[in-house]
């Protein structure tokens, strides 16, 4: 195990930056147009019958087009747009403490019996404060199984585990949500004029996650992660002693919460009637009314609304001038996405001006059918093969921009809608986040296991926390597969 980590360690570090990985990637595709244009390769749409041609995007025409469209390409990015507004509506609940003291109520209300299915599911839900799961469940964690008798580090592995496998599974839509349905939308437009994959597109197959991730938990700490950390000298659990919410903090997520359900209450009757004004007037196409394609507002309004009043009662916001500077911040902590997205929506620019996603993508699509790979034989290899790769490129966006040109016009030239393909990836993407030396949070993990043991390594930490990566492996994948034979929706307006 520790030989197998040092080398994903190894491999890993090995790789540019995302953003400079972007950048050789633009690169290949230009020297690929060049010799697909000048060898004249192409496909014929299964769809339409057209013949598609690849594209020189080494020429006079292509570079002009290039320098008129590089700042629309990114301003017009339409994931950029959808995650700056869901995460400056986030930022507010985050920093005003109220995210982290509903976590906290939640866990310390439940019987005994629950608690570890809800410190799973917690920590899975804190993905809505992007990473904020994974920082503040993990150490609440730790001092409840003190409490419970167990030792505090199995908890610590536990929270962490739920937090990070999490991105696949929530009980609400979260920022992922937004930016990976953004992706996909901008990649399904191109080869469907007005197709378009909503954030809920997922939701469903996310909430049956969310709990089948409890479960999943729940069997590994107590058969595996216990007692494996019996060797370990129970010292320290992370952070001081959580004596409960102070009165002030009980006062503030009460009123916060009932602002919330009043904000829930007074939407929905734009829904619920039947003359309700963002409800599509066609009853067979209710789910694809103005109110879900306008989740994003929505969700922004209702999580600036509990996080302001959540902070100006407890005292975080004592002026209105606080929530924006969390805004803001939230916005800064984003500068790193946001100059990815430049590179990003320019290698999608020239992998469409090129045809060569259209020609990849028929091409792969006819060798699937030569082969008769299809159904649940595909899923479970598109999901292994995200898996890998997950454990040397950690960013999720980063790796869905690389692949869901390829994959999503691939995937629905045999009939897979692009919001399944994306549900797989999300699948894949999230069971090796926690086992991968080279997510931006194993540093974290690291430091708290060696707490209790001052030699333990990457090695050590992967040791613990495989069990759940396999285990989540499996779960989820038989729930991929009831879901697919039964039939039933993954999201909202999306069939499987």
């Amino acid at each position: 195990m520790e030989k197998f980590f040092r080398f994903i360690e190894r491999v890993g570090n090995k790789l540019p930056h995302p953003v400079i990985l972007f950048v050789y990637l633009c690169l290949i595709i230009l020297g690929l147009s060049f010799i697909a244009g000048l060898a004249k390769w192409s496909a014929a749409n299964p769809k339409t019958g057209e013949l598609v041609v690849a594209v020189n995007l080494l020429s006079a025409g292509a570079f002009r087009q290039f320098l008129e469209t590089m700042v629309t390409n990114f301003s017009h990015f339409a994931p950029l747009g959808l995650v700056l507004v869901m995460l400056m509506g986030v930022a507010i609940t985050e920093r005003s403490g109220y995210l982290e003291t509903l976590i906290r109520s939640v866990i310390g209300r439940v019987p005994t019996w629950l608690v570890i299915p809800v410190i799973v599911v917690a920590a899975a839900c804190g993905n809505i404060g992007s990473d904020a799961g994974i920082v503040v469940v993990p150490p609440i964690a730790a001092i409840i199984f003190k409490r419970l008798g167990k030792h505090p580090l199995a908890g610590l592995i536990l929270g962490y585990a739920a937090a990070t496998a999490g991105f696949t599974a929530n009980l609400v839509p979260a920022g992922t949500d937004v930016l990976l349905a953004a992706i996909t939308t901008e990649v399904f437009a191109a080869i469907e004029p007005g197709g378009e994959v909503i954030a809920t597109c997922n939701w469903y197959f996310m909430i049956a996650a969310t709990f089948v991730l409890g479960a999943v938990g729940t069997f590994v700490v107590k058969k595996y992660t216990i007692p494996m950390c019996e060797r370990f000298e129970a010292k320290g659990e992370g952070r001081e002693a959580d004596e409960g919410l102070t009165p002030i903090e009980r006062k503030g997520l009460l009123w916060a919460t009932i602002a919330g359900v009043i904000y829930l209450f007074l939407f929905s009757l734009t829904i619920i009637p039947q003359n309700g004004i963002l409800r599509h007037p066609d009853p067979d196409l209710f789910m694809r009314s103005p109110f879900f394609k306008s989740l994003i507002p929505i969700l922004f309004f209702l999580f600036v609304i509990m996080g302001y009043v959540y902070g100006k009662i407890v005292g975080t916001i004592k002026k209105s001038g606080d929530a924006a500077h969390f805004m803001i911040d939230g916005v800064r902590d984003l500068a790193p996405y946001i100059v990815l997205v430049f590179l990003i929506a320019q290698f999608i620019a020239f992998f469409r001006w090129s045809n060569l996603d259209q020609i990849i993508s028929i091409k792969g699509a006819i060798l699937l059918q030569d082969l008769g790979f299809s159904g649940i034989p595909l899923f479970i290899s598109f999901i292994i093969i995200t898996m890998f790769l997950n454990l040397f490129i950690g960013s999720g966006s980063a790796k869905w921009a690389m692949m869901a040109p390829v994959f999503v016009p691939m995937f629905y030239h045999i009939e897979l809608s692009p919001a399944l393909t994306q549900l797989l990836y999300r699948i894949g993407d999230s069971i090796t986040n926690g086992v991968s030396p080279l997510y931006t949070m194993f540093p974290l993990i690291l430091g708290w296991v060696q707490q209790y043991d001052k030699n333990a390594g990457i090695g050590t930490v992967g040791s613990l926390l495989v069990p759940y990566a396999l285990f989540t492996f499996i779960a989820w994948t038989i729930l991929l597969v009831v879901w697919y034979l039964i039939g039933i929706p993954i999201g909202v307006g999306e069939p499987i």
